[in-house]
C-alpha cells in the first residue's frame, strides 16, 4: 500500500466535499477582544471574532491576566511533572477547592482538558465498577463517547433529551445493577438544554448515578455561574459534574466535581489523570481568578444573555435561518458543506468577520451551519455589521432564508 498516496487521496476527498478544515491564523489582542489580527494572503487584517468559545471574554480580563502573570513570576512557566511526581502546585490545590465549592460538591479534580476529564472519568468508572451499564444521550460530545467506548462497559444510547426513552432502557435492569446516565446540560451545536430534573427523576427511580457535562454552561448559568444544574436547583441530585476551564472561564483545562470518595477513586485509578503532566501553575491561577470574578459578578452573565438574544432576534428579523435555541448559542443553518465554507470565507475576506463553518463530523451531513457566539464585549456597532454582512453573504450565495428542512418539505 502506498500510504502517502492514501493520505493525499483522503485529503483530496475532504476538499472535494467541502469538509476540509482550514485554520484561521489569528492573533488575539489583549484588551481589545473580540477583535483579532488575521494573517492571510501575505497581509494582516483586523477582524471581529464571532465564534469564540471564550464566551465571556474572561481570557483577557485584567484580573485573570494579572493572576497568570503573578503566578509565572512566582512559580515559573511549567508545573514540573505529573500531580503525583512534583507536579502538584499550591495553585492546583486552591483551584480544586474553589471548583468543589462552586459546584456544591465535596471535592474536585483537575485535568489537562475537558476532553481528558470526560474520557478519563467515564472510562475509569465504566471499566472498574463491576457490571456497570452506561446510558448515554445520543448527542453527547465525542469525548464522552470515547470515554464510554474505551471503558468497554455495556452501554445504551437514549434519544436526545428523552427521559421516557431513558426510562424504557433503564427498566430492563434490576435496581442493584450499577448504572450511570451520562448527558450534557447545554448542547453546543443546536443550543438546546437538557431537562435535567426529569432525567434525574428517572435515574433516581432506577438507582442510577448521573454524570452531567456542563462544558458549555460553566460560568454562564446560575446565581454564581457554575452551570444549568445550579440555575435549575438540581446540583445536589447530580452525582458527577464535569466542566471545562477553556470556554467561559477563559483559559484551558478540565475538571470533575463529586463526593470526596468518588473524586479520590478517579484520582487513584484514572490513567488519563495519573499519567498526564499537570497544568502550568499560571493557568491554574488564572482560572482561579476567573471563577472568583464570575461568582461575584452576575452582570457579566446578564449582558451575555442579552447579546445572544439580540443577535438571534436581529438575524431572524432579516430572514437569516437561525435555529431555535434556549441558550447563548446562535446556530445559523446552511445545510450544505461547500456553501457553509463559502459563507464563512466571504464573511472573512469581504467583511472581516470570522465565523468558522461547522461541518461533518461535528454535525450530521445536511445540517452544516455557522455557529455564532456573541459575548458581552460585542458592541452594537459590531452587531449592526454582523447582521448587514450576513444578509449580504446570503444574497450573494443565494442561500435559503428558511430552515433547509422546511424548504425541502415545501418542494
Amino acid at each position: 500500500m502506498n500510504t502517502q498516496q492514501f493520505f493525499a487521496n483522503s485529503i483530496a476527498a475532504l476538499k472535494s466535499q467541502g469538509r476540509y478544515r482550514v485554520f484561521a491564523d489569528l492573533e488575539r489582542q489583549c484588551g481589545n477582544f473580540p477583535v483579532a489580527r488575521n494573517y492571510r494572503d501575505g497581509a494582516v487584517h483586523e477582524v471581529v471574532v464571532w465564534c469564540s468559545n471564550d464566551y465571556l471574554g474572561m481570557g483577557q480580563h485584567p484580573d485573570v491576566c494579572a493572576a497568570a502573570k503573578g503566578a509565572v513570576e512566582l512559580c515559573g512557566a511549567g508545573a514540573g511533572g505529573t500531580r503525583n511526581i512534583s507536579g502538584t502546585n499550591h495553585y492546583h490545590v486552591l483551584l480544586e477547592q474553589e471548583l468543589a465549592s462552586w459546584n456544591g460538591k465535596e471535592a474536585a479534580l483537575l485535568f489537562t482538558s475537558g476532553y481528558v476529564a470526560n474520557q478519563t472519568a467515564l472510562s475509569t468508572l465504566g471499566a472498574t465498577i463491576p457490571g456497570c451499564v452506561i446510558f448515554s444521550d445520543e448527542l453527547n460530545h465525542n469525548s464522552m463517547i470515547e470515554g464510554i467506548r474505551h471503558s468497554k462497559a455495556e452501554k445504551h444510547v437514549f434519544r436526545h433529551n428523552d427521559p421516557d426513552h431513558l426510562e424504557q432502557l433503564l427498566s430492563a435492569y434490576p435496581k442493584e445493577t450499577p448504572k450511570l446516565v451520562a448527558f450534557e446540560s447545554v448542547y453546543s451545536m443546536d443550543g438546546d438544554i437538557a431537562p435535567i430534573a426529569k432525567i434525574c427523576d428517572v435515574a433516581e427511580a432506577h438507582n442510577a448515578m448521573t454524570y452531567l457535562d456542563e462544558v458549555h454552561a460553566a460560568g454562564m448559568y446560575g446565581a454564581e455561574g457554575s452551570g444549568v444544574a445550579e440555575r435549575d436547583g438540581v446540583r445536589d441530585r447530580i452525582t458527577i459534574i464535569q466542566g471545562t476551564l477553556a470556554k467561559a472561564i477563559g483559559v484551558v483545562g478540565g475538571y470533575m466535581a463529586a463526593s470526596a470518595s468518588l473524586v479520590d477513586y478517579v484520582r487513584s485509578f484514572g490513567p488519563g489523570f495519573i499519567f498526564s503532566s499537570s497544568m502550568p501553575p499560571m493557568v491554574a491561577a488564572a482560572a482561579l481568578a476567573s471563577i472568583r470574578v464570575l461568582r461575584n459578578q452576575p452582570d457579566i452573565r446578564a449582558r451575555h444573555q442579552e447579546r445572544a438574544a439580540t443577535a438571534k432576534r436581529r438575524l431572524a428579523e432579516m430572514g437569516i435561518p437561525v435555529l431555535p435555541s434556549e441558550s447563548h448559542i446562535v446556530p445559523v443553518m446552511v445545510g450544505n458543506a461547500a456553501q457553509c465554507k463559502q459563507a464563512s470565507d466571504l464573511l472573512l475576506t469581504k467583511h472581516n468577520i470570522y465565523v468558522q463553518p461547522i461541518n461533518y463530523p461535528t454535525v450530521p451531513v445536511g445540517t452544516e451551519r455557522l455557529r455564532i457566539t456573541p459575548t458581552p464585549l460585542h458592541t452594537d456597532d459590531m452587531m449592526d455589521h454582523l447582521v448587514k454582512s450576513m444578509v449580504a453573504v446570503w444574497d450573494e450565495l443565494e442561500l435559503h432564508k428558511e430552515h433547509p428542512a422546511k424548504v425541502a418539505a415545501a418542494e
